[in-house]
């Protein structure tokens, strides 16, 4: 099962988007920090209502610690970017992929970006929108994944 990794999200409401989406689906959350918010916050817990029980959360105090786990546990980095390489859609997902998404702000580090297995990104139409909401993001690649492993 692909898991979904927030590199210093700073939204509580969007991280809460977030994790309502994994609890619905039994995906992973990951939450790499620094994050912009508590984790005790009101917000957060809002937007994922009463699903915090069901989701299945790790919290990494930085994206070194993050990336030793990862190393462990084997499967391959597909950062997303607005600068990707690959169309999230033409891409083919394993069942053992991170999927990792930057802050609403700043996306991924370029030097994290650099080191992953494959960078990809959602098309836009608009070329004067920079980019998607970060909720949306991840349920949109996280269904594309699911749905060419045949979980959904």
């Amino acid at each position: 099962m692909p898991q979904v990794v927030l590199v210093n999200p700073l939204i509580p409401p969007n991280t809460g988007n977030i994790a309502r989406t994994c609890a619905a689906t039994g995906t992973e959350l990951h939450l790499v920090a620094p994050l912009g918010f508590e984790l005790s916050d009101r917000y957060l817990k809002r937007a994922g209502l009463d699903y915090w029980p069901y989701v299945k959360l790790h919290y990494h105090e930085s994206l070194d610690e993050f990336q030793n786990i990862r190393k462990d546990r084997g499967g391959r980095c597909l950062g997303f970017s607005v600068r990707g390489s690959y169309s999230y859609s033409e891409f083919t997902y394993q069942a053992s992929d991170w999927l990792i998404f930057g802050s609403e702000t700043t996306g991924l580090p370029p030097t994290f970006l650099a080191n992953c297995d494959r960078t990809l990104y959602i098309p836009m139409e608009q070329p004067k929108v920079r980019s998607l909401n970060l909720s949306v993001s991840v349920a949109v690649a996280l269904f594309e994944a699911r749905r060419q492993i045949s979980l959904t």
